[in-house]
């Protein structure tokens, strides 16, 4: 073996190695560079305006206009849509955590009739999820009269 072919050799065999140690861990969900990390913005009013816009024209077809699940296709999917009402901790995809609403907002729900609303910018998605999260917020007592 020649020097040049001795040096590509070693060469070869470092790259090979260094590919087995870095290739898992620059794939791994939990690498920077793959893993979808969702920052949401402070909830305001703006927001809030702008979710109730985006909810009555994408979304209360099947969620309904009180975010009960009785929209006019609701009735018709199976399984039904999310009744909003019930408390946010109790929802299925998000365990009461905004960052999972906006996921599903985001990505759907396979096997369902959720779909995923990524053609909306990521400002849109999050006015959405403190819209909708509103729903399930809890609700003060009646005051006695």
């Amino acid at each position: 073996m020649t020097p040049i072919q001795q040096i590509y050799q070693e060469a070869k065999m470092k790259w090979t190695v260094g590919m087995l140690i870095c290739l898992p861990i620059l794939l791994s969900p939990f690498h920077p560079l793959l893993a979808q990390v969702y920052k949401p913005p402070k909830k305001s009013p703006e927001l809030l305006t702008m979710g109730k816009k985006l909810y009555d024209q994408y979304c209360v077809t099947c969620h309904g206009q009180k975010g009960d699940g009785k929209g006019p296709v609701g009735a018709a999917l199976k399984p039904p849509p999310r009744d909003f009402n019930i408390p946010l901790k109790q929802w299925t995809h998000a365990k009461g955590d905004l960052k999972k609403v906006f996921e599903v907002i985001s990505k759907g729900i396979p096997n369902t009739s959720m779909l995923k609303w990524d053609q909306l910018s990521e400002q849109e998605r999050w006015a959405l999820t403190f819209y909708v999260a509103e729903f399930g917020a809890p609700k003060p007592p009646p005051k006695k009269k």
